[in-house]
């Protein structure tokens, strides 16, 4: 079984499949700030050189143990050359029909 597979099945129940809702705004901050950096071609490393952020802070930023707050995600974007963007949006929309309809 793959993981697509397996978590289909999870899915099933519904108390994963709560717990796995509640968690995806978590995984999107993580999923972001991992897209971003390797978008620029930056180890963990060179993001902390350009932003003053400890490498092992990045790293937890990264794998989800620590939460950053919005004062550490913008200096996190400018340390990239990006401008932080939080976004409202209604349940059920993807975030490119989100902002196409901005």
């Amino acid at each position: 079984m793959n993981l697509k597979d397996y978590r289909k099945q999870k899915m099933q129940d519904p108390a994963f499949a709560k717990a796995y809702e509640e968690f995806q705004p978590e995984m999107n901050v993580i999923r972001a700030m991992i897209e971003a950096r390797t978008s620029q071609n930056l180890t963990q490393k060179q993001l902390a050189e350009k932003t003053g952020i400890a490498q092992t802070e990045i790293s937890r930023l990264e794998n989800g143990t620590r939460n950053p707050s919005i004062k550490l995600l913008q200096r996190l974007a400018e340390g990239m050359g990006m401008v932080l963007d939080v976004q409202f949006r209604p349940k059920g929309t993807t975030q490119a029909a989100a902002t196409s309809n901005g």
